[in-house]
């Protein structure tokens, strides 16, 4: 089915941000929660085929391609939308809803693309407006971390257009985006396939996602943890299903997070760091590519945004009223904030892949996968991997935030309470669906891209899972003490372009200014300077010799044409003698002289 008539959700998403700062006083709030319900409304109306198909110059723009795999990451990206719109009704400022909204808009648009320019166009309205979510905060620290972020993206998205027109040659103008020849890829494919990897924070192109999600907005964060990554999933999904690359690349990220997640004393970048490591099931998960891992990645995907979503929300929502996330400033806050714990429980047990909850029936079928596709090593340290994720976020989190030593200065402790209504209403909608696709898994399963005859609840997953999850457990008792919050900064490789930014900015104050310094000064000395004298020279001369001569020309000239204006008379008769008196001489002269 080929239509343009076709309400694009991404467009909701956009007038709605255009109209915020003129819906003010009561009917702010209802707006807020008009708009993204209509465009999760709009997802939910589609129906598979191919819509808004426009020409443009010699190209057809297809913004809406809508298949099983587009609508599955559409719909929880719609549904999140709501949710953190809802978290975030306390904002005053019309702007960041805007940001946000249009943060959401590039993230639809992409899914929704049919084509490699309008997948570009969305692509980098996702990277900018994304970039003011983390300035809103209002941090020193904040404009330095949205800095970094807005040249990482736009060095990755440089990478992706180069990609996209060496593309664009090599096939012809073929600008259509499905799936990528991984079999014999070319540098465009590579180019491609860096641009989309860097949004998914694989390794090593990761490290700035905790540093600009430890500094966005909080409401920021909540947006920014479910939208980027997951939107480079599904590129990945779609353009490079079975490149085994990116088995051992999604393995490593899945490595790297547990460990950097284990060192961290800030709680937002806790789960930062948390994020790398779930994606990187995402990632080894398209790299197997069969039926049942491009299903496990698209479920994780959406099981991630619910329970990413939900602890972000819970702490933010510390941060929101305590005023600080450094595990060292925390703890002891259970009878301060019950609700606020209950709801963060749940994203814990979501993420450490509890029975009954979402992370459960969505990392198992990657597990699974692997382990069918006989790719052992690499499942075995997946494997590992999540008892290090129940470790970090399953005990570590809620431990110090709110069991243990309280580590809270009074006045923290006294501003600890639960967080508003609205607040505590999100995080209580994103635990239900948390629960709710733990228990019911037909809900998610049924929206998968392949035909699923998976079934997660076997005898075989339940006791790996519950004998994972019991040994981490005695381990983080015997070894809790070990694990206390030690306020120190955890380096990582955005170290590498920091310094080497300060390298970059001292050689272009010192050698690089000196040099041209020098250059100047030389030319001044042996350009400049013997130019200006050569100009005063030729200045003098042409004042004092041409000029002399024209002027003294002019001057001869006018001073004929007064005696002249003297011989004239007043009366005509006079005139008219003097003239053929004047005309008989000159006759007389040429005859004789002749």
């Amino acid at each position: 089915m080929i239509s343009n008539i076709w309400l694009h959700p991404a467009l909701i998403l956009i007038i709605g941000a255009c109209a915020v700062p003129f819906f003010r006083g009561a009917l702010r709030v209802p707006f807020l929660l008009l708009i993204p319900t209509l465009s999760f409304g709009a997802v939910l109306s589609m129906t598979p085929g191919v819509y808004g198909v426009f020409s443009f110059a010699d190209w057809e723009l297809v913004f809406g391609r809508v298949d099983s795999l587009s609508l599955v990451f559409a719909y929880i990206m719609a549904l999140m939308c709501i949710l953190g719109t809802l978290y975030g009704l306390h904002v005053r400022d019309p702007y960041q809803h805007m940001a946000a909204w249009f943060y959401v808009a590039g993230s639809l648009g992409v899914i929704f693309a049919g084509d490699f320019l309008v997948l570009f166009l969305f692509w980098e309205i996702m990277a900018f407006a994304s970039t003011f979510l983390i300035w809103f905060r209002g941090r020193a620290q904040s404009l330095g971390a949205g800095y970094r972020y807005l040249l990482v993206h736009t060095a990755g998205g440089l990478a992706l257009l180069a990609g996209i027109v060496l593309h664009y040659h090599a096939t012809g103008g073929d600008l259509s985006f499905n799936a990528l020849d991984i079999s014999q890829p070319t540098v465009a494919t590579w180019l491609i396939l860096i641009g989309f990897m860097l949004n998914a924070a694989v390794f090593p192109l990761h490290s700035w996602l905790p540093d600009a999600y430890g500094e966005a907005s909080v409401v920021g964060a909540v947006f920014m943890c479910a939208f980027t990554t997951k939107t480079a999933v599904y590129t990945l999904a779609r353009g490079f299903a079975g490149m085994e690359i990116l088995i051992p690349l999604g393995v490593i990220m899945a490595v790297v997070g547990v460990i950097y997640a284990v060192l961290e004393n800030d709680a937002r970048r806790l789960l930062a760091y948390s994020i790398i490591s779930q994606v990187g099931y995402m990632v080894a998960a398209v790299g197997i590519g069969s039926s049942l891992a491009i299903n496990g990645a698209a479920a994780h995907a959406f099981a991630h945004i619910l329970y990413k979503g939900l602890l972000f929300m819970g702490v933010g929502s510390v941060l929101h009223m305590t005023g600080t996330s450094k595990f060292t400033e925390l703890g002891g806050l259970y009878k301060k904030m019950p609700r606020t714990l209950l709801f963060t429980l749940v994203g814990c047990a979501s993420i450490a892949a509890f029975p009954l909850f979402s992370g459960f029936v969505s990392k198992s079928m990657i597990i699974s996968a692997g382990f069918y596709g006989e790719h052992y090593w690499a499942t075995f340290i997946l494997l590992a991997a999540s008892a290090g994720t129940f470790l970090y976020n399953g005990l570590k989190l809620p431990y110090l935030i709110w069991f243990g030593e309280s580590r809270c200065s009074q006045e923290t402790y006294e501003r600890a309470a639960d967080p508003p209504w609205h607040m505590q209403l999100a995080m209580g909608m994103g635990a239900f669906f948390c629960v709710l696709v733990g228990v019911y898994y037909p809900y998610l399963y049924g929206m998968l891209p392949n035909p699923v005859e998976y079934q997660p609840y076997n005898a075989y997953q339940l006791a790996e899972t519950l004998q994972l999850l019991g040994f981490t457990a005695l381990a983080f008792y015997v070894m809790r003490k070990m694990l206390l919050p030690i306020p120190t900064i955890t380096l990582d490789l955005d170290w590498l372009y920091r310094k080497g930014g300060l390298i970059v900015l001292w050689l272009a104050r010192k050698p690089i200014q000196g040099a041209d310094t020098a250059v100047n000064n030389a030319y001044n000395t042996w350009g400049l300077n013997p130019l200006m004298t050569v100009s005063r020279f030729w200045s003098w001369f042409d004042w004092h010799a041409i000029d002399g001569v024209v002027d003294g020309l002019a001057r001869t000239v006018r001073g004929v044409g007064d005696r002249v204006r003297h011989l004239q008379a007043a009366r005509i008769q006079v005139n008219v003698f003097t003239t053929v008196a004047f005309v008989a001489v000159l006759l007389i002269l040429y005859v004789f002289a002749n």
